[in-house]
């Protein structure tokens, strides 16, 4: 399918799509005239790499795990355990934010150390 057809049945939009097929998430083939010819199968991966960036995923993280993502069964382990290691990711940021924001709140009230006068 042309790449019109895929933005219409995805949402995404064209440049979307042609971005995602520079980073190697989507493939398609050219054709004699130049246009993108996408595999049916596109639509589906293509929901997944939206599903996968709501989930908190970064575009990077998708392509490295692109084949254990597109050959999994939904139920599969390895879906699980990636979700685990996004987790801990998470839960990791988390501590750092919540030690961020504690340095933050003791310095509320006592001017800011970061004036050229404060220094």
């Amino acid at each position: 399918m042309r790449i019109g057809e895929l933005a219409e049945r995805t949402g995404l939009s064209k440049d979307a799509i042609r971005f995602y097929e520079r980073l190697g998430l989507v493939t398609g083939e050219r054709l004699g005239n130049g246009y993108r010819d996408f595999p049916e199968e596109a639509v589906t991966w293509l929901y997944y790499v939206r599903t996968a960036q709501t989930l908190g995923f970064t575009l990077a993280e998708i392509r490295r795990h692109r084949e254990e993502l597109r050959e999994a069964p939904d139920t599969a382990a390895a879906l699980s355990a990636l979700f685990e290691d996004k987790i801990r990711v998470i839960d990791s940021r988390m501590a750092e934010l919540a030690s961020l924001r504690a340095d933050l709140s003791e310095r509320v009230g006592n001017g800011c150390p970061l004036r050229a006068g404060a220094l």
